[in-house]
């Protein structure tokens, strides 16, 4: 079953704001004159985000989000992975190697990753936690990937993401500590066993938006709801 994402209203303020402040870099120049300015809760697409919007829905299945947009159809070799002018660098090839569709130029999908890593940057800068919870629930991009080849400095970042889990139903989820991020107000959860038997559920009364689960050995689902993403503890 595809894991259904809810972002919270207060990460998704932040992510838009961020976008939005830094939105002139990507070098989207918009629509015509004519047309309504987007407002911060729905930034204007990028032509990169435009082709990763694309591919995803290409390759959606009944699974997980991959953590690498694989074009459905043929790629280019990894020989023909050149800029109309100038040269990838090779850290820049390897993100490139297998992504690339034949009738894509490169260079449009190495903008992706580098706006992953500019988003990453961008709402790190202002909310680190945010910037995990982002990369837990699937809303950047070959997150792992870009941060491996084009922003090796973002790797704390990734690092605290791994292990984690976004809203939806897992199996056999790892034994641990874990804690919401940006939960959202309607955020409940549920680990139960192989046998259906509640083994640790929520929200406890009050209403925080910061919330903390251990998950322990044996339980054979979890199940979140509005809490967007759980990072290890």
């Amino acid at each position: 079953m595809r894991t259904h994402l809810r972002r919270p209203a207060a990460a998704s303020l932040l992510l838009a704001a961020v976008l939005t402040m830094t939105g002139c870099s990507s070098g989207d120049t918009g629509e015509a004159t004519g047309a309504a300015a987007p407002s911060a809760s729905a930034p204007t697409l990028s032509a990169a985000e435009r082709l990763a919007e694309e591919q995803e829905k290409a390759t959606a299945d009944d699974g997980p989000a991959p953590s690498k947009s694989t074009p459905a159809g043929p790629v280019r070799p990894d020989s023909d992975l050149k800029p109309a002018t100038g040269s990838f660098t090779e850290q820049e090839k390897k993100y490139l190697s297998g992504r690339v569709p034949e009738s894509v130029e490169p260079a449009a999908v190495l903008d992706v990753g580098k706006e992953s890593c500019q988003r990453i940057a961008r709402t790190a800068k202002h909310d680190k936690d945010a910037a995990v919870a982002a990369i837990i629930a699937g809303q950047i991009r070959d997150a792992a990937d870009a941060v491996a080849h084009l922003c090796p400095e973002q790797r704390p970042v990734l690092d605290a993401a791994k292990g984690g889990y976004p809203d939806g139903t897992h199996s056999t989820p790892a034994p641990g500590r874990y804690r919401t991020l940006s939960a959202g107000p309607d955020c409940t959860w549920q680990v139960t066993d192989a046998k259906g038997g509640e083994l640790a559920a929520g929200p406890a009364p009050g209403g925080a938006d910061r919330h903390t689960l251990t998950i322990p050995s044996g339980a054979a689902r979890f199940v979140s709801s509005g809490c967007y993403a759980w990072a290890r503890a």
